[in-house]
Formats: structure tokens, C-alpha cells, sequence
């Protein structure tokens, strides 16, 4: 090839690509893409944007980027292209859009861990049946016959083994009554037995590798995790086979074991072994962590704040006397429904905490929302945390103030208004389709504990300084170790708390 051939051919490349170049940019000009910065290749931001920071706040990444580029922004984030929504209209059009313009697109190694047939990565079809069998096992009716009697008998287990001025990590407390809680309810295992205790010390490693980063190497929490992930599966496969063969000796209606999720399983659906796994392993992670993060959040706001335990002391105290009048045991669904105050603490601590902090989804199409594009296949983040922080919005959003949440539907008060927008903005088990199938099930633990705890015991923080992190799930790093004081005026019986 001649040096003139040569020369003709090298410029006809460059040429091409540079017109490429050109078109690329003006399809990305041509689609008008909010402000943003894509960071380094592949890793893009993410490093930033996981980095830790507290809780109650939305973090410096956050906050640098609103101030920066608005509420809606473009980054790299978990090595894919990315548009960041902190803007309350945009996180509900992504959630109502469910299916149709978007769709959960987690990474693929939550996949790897929680596994493939896991609700929280399925989409579609398969996702609605999983859905559904979980939604039906903790219906409104169920939740009365059946699981308030549980989460109240899984409360005072815990509650009744505090000792008088003992200093113990309340969130590992909180961490007992809802693993207990959630055995017992998927797969009628006994708190306290072995198997249950073997089951929770391989759930703590499978949970760290969870939120770790996905390194699959010898030693990592990832590699860890996903062989204490074939531990609980053995355990769930040979509860599921006890099942199997008492269900095949007995005959199926004999068999009145729809107590716990495994028997509703295996009678009401046909999925096969490798997803009923999944599911249960799924339902004990997120029955589990999120609910016990909430319940520690509660008794850490809850300390700083004396005049709503004051207050929670006096509607519980209310219910109390009145079940000791009629020689009632036991809350029911009434006294549950009384817990007026008690909904607007487990709001508020849900606001403030930030337990889902936000959500990973993925645009099926191209869609424009105020001005912008965003492109079809882009990775889209709706940030709850942003909205449920924000000052317009919210009032003093960093104050812990439970009472935002009292006369929220009252016409002509002066802050409907403004307590209408909250109520309207206020996400936090996610909205849509797929909004939390245990969210029901989650408050009533909620309030439960908090009914127990308030009428028997004062607390107070055993260390200064020890509020939540965002690592980017919620955690308190030293467990959040407290104090314990009986309070005597009231009568314990027979060992149990009040």
C-alpha cells in the first residue's frame, strides 16, 4: 500500500470516527439530559456516593449535587449510566409507572446473594404471583387472628430478659425479636432452640455480605455470605422435605399447617423447590432487617425526645387499664387501632430514619419528565431520603416531631396544607406495584414494642454521641448500646411484663 493510500486510509478513519463522535453528541444534545457528572469510567461515582454519613441527613454527596445540578441529575452509578431523582413528583411517576416505563433493575450482585427467583429482583409476571402469596399470608385478617398474638409473644420474650440497669445493644435486641419473629412466622421454628440460634448466626454473615461489596475471593464478606446463603437454604430445603412427606403421609387437608408462610407455600401455589427458597430467604431478609432497624431507630429518637414517651405512656397506659377493667390478656385488634399517637411516632421515625433509603429501577423506554430525557436503558434512582429531608416539604425535616403527623387530613387547620404534601410524599415501603407487602405487618411490630417498652421500662443512651449511619443501609456502628430502669410502680405477673 502506497504512503498516499495510506494516508487516504488513515484520514477516512479518523474522519469516520470523529463524525460518530459528533453524532453521539448531538443525539445526547438532541435528548435533553438533566445536569450531572459522569466521574471516572466504569466506576463512575460510586465510590462517593456510597461513602457513610448520618442517617437523618441525605449526606454531602447528596447535598453537593442538588445544590449543584437541581433534584434531577445524571451520574455513573454501579458502573451504569444514571439519572438521581430527589424530586418527590418524579420518585411517584417512576413508582405508578411500574412495569410500563420502568422496572426494578437491582445489580447484578443483590441477584447473586438473594437469588434469582428473590422478590426483590423479579419483575413481571412472576414477581405479581410471589407478590400475591405473600400479600395473602399477611392479609388484614391474618394479621388479626394470628399475627398480633405472635409479634406480642415474640415482644416479651425479648423485653422480659432486660435486666435493671444492664447496659445491652438495643439494636441486637431489636435484631433477636424480629429474626425470632420471622422464623417462627415463616417456618414455625422456636426462638431459643439450636436450630434457630445456628440459623441466625449464618443469616448475621449472610446480611453482611448483602450490603458488602460484591468480591468474590477467598475471605470477603461476598464469598462469606454466599456460603452461609447455602447453609439457611439447607435448612429451609429440610424443613420444606418434613413438610412434603407429613402433607403426603396425612393427606393434603389433614394437614392444617398454613400457620407459617412454608405450608401457605406449598398448599396454595406450584412453584417449584428452587423458588419457594428463594422467597423464603428473601421474606426472612427483608421481614427481618428492615423491621429492626425501625424498631432501634424508635428507641434512639425516642430517648431524645421525654414528651413523646410522656405521651406514648399515657395512650398505652389508657389501653392497659382498660383491658385490666374488662380482665382482658393479651392486646387485640382494637387496642391496636387506638394507638393514635403511637402511628405518628412510627411515622416519624420512619421519616427521619430513612430505612429504604432509596430504589434501583431502569427506564424501559425513552420518557420526559419536566423537560428532561431520560433514556431508555438508563438506570434510574428515586431517593426517597431526599424527599422525606426536604424543608420545603417538611418543616425543621432534621427535628424528630411526631405531632407533624396528628390532624393530618383536618380541613381548614391551617397546616393541612402542608400536612397533606407530607402525607402525599411520605414513602417509606416504596409506592406502586411493588410497594412493601409487609408494610402492615412491619407497623404493628412497631407499635407492639413500643407499647410493651414504654409501659415497663425508661431507657437512656449508654454511650454519647451514637447516631444512625447510612453505609447506604442504616445501621448503628456500635449497635446502639442503652440502659435499662424498670418501672416498678407497675406489677409484673407470674414473670411477664405487663
Amino acid at each position: 500500500m502506497s504512503e498516499l493510500e495510506l494516508l487516504l486510509l488513515l484520514s477516512s478513519t479518523i474522519l469516520a470516527l470523529v463524525l460518530i463522535y459528533d453524532l453521539f453528541k448531538r443525539k445526547e444534545k438532541a435528548l435533553k439530559l438533566p445536569p450531572g457528572n459522569m466521574g471516572w469510567p466504569f466506576i463512575g461515582e460510586t465510590i462517593s456516593y456510597l461513602k457513610p454519613y448520618s442517617a437523618t441527613t441525605v449526606g454531602d454527596f447528596m447535598e453537593q449535587h442538588i445544590s449543584r445540578y437541581g433534584k434531577i441529575y445524571k451520574s455513573n452509578l454501579f458502573g451504569e449510566p444514571t439519572i438521581v431523582s430527589a424530586d418527590a413528583g418524579l420518585n411517584r411517576f417512576i413508582l405508578q409507572n411500574e412495569g410500563r416505563l420502568f422496572e426494578c433493575s437491582y445489580p447484578r450482585s443483590i441477584g447473586g446473594i438473594l437469588g434469582k427467583w428473590s422478590m426483590l429482583v423479579l419483575v413481571g409476571d412472576m414477581h405479581r404471583d410471589m407478590r400475591m402469596i405473600s400479600l395473602n399470608f399477611m392479609s388484614n385478617t391474618r394479621l388479626r387472628t394470628h399475627l398480633l398474638q405472635e409479634v406480642e409473644m415474640h415482644t416479651l420474650l425479648v423485653l422480659g430478659s432486660w435486666k435493671e440497669n444492664s447496659v445491652f445493644s438495643a439494636q441486637d435486641e431489636a435484631k433477636k425479636f424480629t429474626f425470632n419473629l420471622m422464623a417462627r412466622h415463616i417456618m414455625s421454628m422456636d426462638p431459643g432452640k439450636p436450630e434457630t440460634e445456628q440459623l441466625k448466626s449464618e443469616y448475621i454473615t449472610f446480611m453482611k455480605g448483602v450490603v458488602s461489596a460484591p468480591l468474590n475471593f477467598p475471605g470477603t464478606a461476598y464469598r462469606r455470605a454466599l456460603k452461609s446463603r447455602s447453609c439457611i437454604l439447607k435448612v429451609i430445603e429440610g424443613k420444606m422435605e418434613e413438610r412434603i412427606e407429613k402433607m403426603n403421609a396425612e393427606g393434603c387437608e389433614k394437614v392444617q399447617n398454613d400457620d407459617d408462610l412454608l405450608g401457605w407455600v406449598l398448599k396454595h401455589s406450584n412453584f417449584s423447590t428452587e423458588q419457594i427458597l428463594d422467597l423464603i430467604l428473601s421474606l426472612l431478609f427483608a421481614g427481618h432487617e428492615t423491621s429492626s432497624v425501625s424498631i432501634a431507630l424508635a428507641i434512639y429518637f425516642l430517648q431524645g425526645c421525654p414528651k413523646a414517651v410522656e405521651e406514648l405512656r399515657e395512650e398505652h397506659l389508657e389501653i392497659f387499664r382498660a383491658k385490666k377493667q374488662a380482665g382482658e390478656l393479651g392486646l387485640n385488634w382494637e387496642d391496636y387501632k387506638k394507638m393514635d399517637f403511637t402511628q405518628c411516632v412510627i411515622n416519624e421515625t420512619l421519616r427521619l430514619g430513612n430505612v429504604v433509603r432509596f430504589v434501583h429501577r431502569k427506564a424501559l423506554k425513552n420518557v420526559r419528565y419536566k423537560g428532561y430525557d431520560i433514556p431508555c436503558g438508563w438506570k434510574v434512582l428515586p431517593v426517597f431520603a431526599a424527599v422525606h429531608l426536604d424543608p420545603l416539604i417538611y418543616d425543621q425535616p432534621q427535628l424528630f416531631n411526631p405531632w407533624r403527623w396528628q390532624n393530618r387530613t383536618s380541613k381548614g387547620s391551617s397546616s393541612s396544607f402542608s400536612s397533606m404534601t407530607a402525607t402525599n410524599n411520605f414513602m417509606p415501603f416504596g409506592g406502586g406495584p411493588r410497594l412493601c407487602a409487609g408494610s402492615e405487618l412491619a407497623k404493628l411490630e412497631m407499635a407492639v414494642f413500643i407499647h410493651h417498652l414504654v409501659l415497663n421500662y425508661n431507657w437512656e443512651l449508654a454511650e454519647p454521641d451514637q447516631s444512625p449511619l447510612a453505609f447506604p443501609f442504616v445501621e448503628f456502628p456500635n449497635g446502639l448500646p442503652i440502659k435499662v430502669h424498670n418501672l416498678h410502680h407497675h406489677h409484673h405477673t407470674n414473670n411477664k411484663l405487663i
